[in-house]
């Protein structure tokens, strides 16, 4: 009884910890860090669920902060050395470094894909998971991201995205862009929907 109670508290610890790591970086950096805590596990495990862990090939994470999305992901069944992770805050490297240390993080720029991960075979990735804050940045900017992104998936493959806002980050192109758009979760705090770009024409 006494272990299980250390633990939920060692838990709780952890989790108020990582809460004083996002607001602090939303402080210093908003525009970067985006939210102001932690996706909640109902999003995460929505956002893992879209994952295609049947596809051979790494999944990549892009913003994963404190690793909630990340966690949700290794437990759909995604092995720590298929999975890439991109962060731009160095305090949050290192603790996604401690805690998987079977992952791959590389500390850079989502916006700068294709520089960021220039080792990265185009058309190789199985799935992309992003919790980036994109309307921070211009439409012309997310769309490029948008596009980077669905070059390095294989065909079919899903780029997967969270938003608290009414309407898709990036919007549909007629003959281009499919849109999957979850129901809101409303369990997280703020509310958000989950939303899955492929490209379209292009077998699942």
């Amino acid at each position: 009884m006494l272990d299980v109670s250390a633990r939920k508290v060692r838990g709780l610890t952890a989790k108020i910890a990582d809460e004083v790591r996002f607001i602090r970086s939303w402080a210093e950096k908003p525009l970067t860090t985006g939210a102001v805590s932690p996706s909640g596990p109902d999003l995460a495990k929505k956002m893992a669920g879209f994952v295609e862990a049947g596809r051979s090939g790494d999944v990549l994470e892009l913003g994963p902060g404190t690793g909630v999305v990340t966690k949700a992901i290794l437990d759909r069944g995604i092995a720590q050395e298929r999975l890439v992770a991109v962060e731009f805050n160095r305090d949050f490297c290192d603790l996604l470094g401690r805690r998987f240390p079977g992952m791959s993080v590389v500390e850079g720029d989502a916006y700068r894909l294709r520089d960021t991960l220039s080792d990265v075979e185009p058309g190789s990735l199985a799935s992309i998971v992003s919790s980036l804050p994109l309307f921070t940045r211009p439409r012309e900017e997310r769309r490029s991201l948008l596009g980077d992104a669905l070059d390095l998936l294989q065909p079919g493959a899903p780029f997967i995205q969270f938003s608290y806002a009414l309407v898709p980050p990036i919007a549909e192109e007629e003959g281009n862009l499919m849109i999957e758009r979850t129901n809101w979760i409303v369990m997280n705090l703020p509310p958000a929907r989950v939303f899955v770009y492929r490209r379209a024409g292009q077998p699942n």
